[in-house]
């Protein structure tokens, strides 16, 4: 039995997503984008001698013109999301479960969610991975409301607080993810990422081996590396000592942030580099996203993305 804590997040979740898509759409409604009715996309002038069945005559009587309505085709678009739950996407731990104020794990959840609803209302089927150290889950592409539901549910259990006690060390193995992935999608399909990227410098080229096995076998990729820029990028901390606790590991670290902010910072804007090349090399969507800021940051480049699939 579900409690009413575990019914009203989840209500939670299904409202938020289904606002943030509303709110997105009403925003860009001049846009190219279309889809998001289950019927109707544009106008188009009527050619002499085809079917007159979609000929709009209210519009006809304005202009005095004859219009054709277009219907939008169903995609059948397959999309799989993998959802990185290790150990280092709970940072910050405290935040856990905030939309208001995410830690990376919350804002990939939410994330996913609005996707969810964005591609259940353009009629595509959706999937969702989670992976750690291992495959913890991989579902089976769908696009009814039934399995909406359920990966809703799914997401929902992400949510729930972990008392420290109880807190297992995951680390990730994000290349065997994709490597499976990559096996397990039959068809031709469009693989959403969100990951930290954290991972050994000896385990980098292993990440994107994988990456080209999901190329080489003629899916689609947007990676959105996912990460809390004023803390993990800028390391803005206050000017005294702290102390640092790798989350996957348990290894601590202490010391005064200003003093090695310089170097560290040097070290990121690397990283962030070197993804973005590589992506490019393999013809993959990278895309930075700080969890401070809002939802338009994975909905802006899906939708692209969706458009020149």
């Amino acid at each position: 039995m579900l409690s009413s804590e575990h019914i009203s997040r989840y209500k939670s979740l299904d409202f938020y997503a289904r606002q943030v898509v509303e709110g997105f759409i009403t925003g860009r409604h001049k846009s190219p984008f279309h889809g998001f009715s289950a019927e109707f996309s544009d106008y188009r002038q009527y050619n002499t001698g085809e079917s007159t069945k979609n000929i709009d005559w209210h519009l006809y009587g304005r202009t005095d013109r004859l219009y054709v309505k277009q219907f939008e085709e169903e995609t059948n678009l397959r999309c799989q999301m993998l959802i990185d739950q290790s150990s280092s996407m709970l940072f910050p731990i405290e935040h856990h479960g905030d939309i208001d104020n995410p830690n990376k794990l919350t804002f990939a959840i939410y994330a996913a969610a609005v996707l969810i609803e964005l591609l259940h209302r353009q009629r595509d089927a959706f999937g969702l991975s989670l992976f750690s150290g291992q495959v913890d889950l991989l579902t089976p592409c769908r696009s009814s409301s039934v399995h909406q539901q359920y990966l809703l549910g799914l997401l929902d259990e992400l949510l729930q607080p972990v008392k420290a006690d109880k807190r297992v060390l995951r680390e990730t193995s994000i290349a065997e993810t994709l490597h499976l992935t990559a096996e397990q999608l039959h068809k031709r399909s469009l693989v959403v990422v969100f990951t930290d990227a954290f991972v050994h410098p000896d385990e980098e080229e292993l990440l994107f081996d994988a990456l080209r096995h999901l190329r080489h076998n003629k899916h689609e990729v947007i990676l959105f590396h996912t990460y809390d820029f004023a803390h993990e990028v800028n390391l803005d901390y206050d000017a005294r000592p702290h102390l640092f606790i790798d989350l996957e590991s348990g290894r601590q670290l202490k010391l005064q942030p200003n003093e090695v902010a310089e170097a560290y910072r040097r070290q990121m804007t690397e990283l962030f580099a070197n993804l973005k090349q590589r992506a490019m090399q393999y013809r993959i969507d990278y895309v930075p996203v700080d969890i401070a800021k809002g939802f338009h940051q994975i909905l802006l480049p899906f939708l692209l993305k969706r458009s020149k699939l």
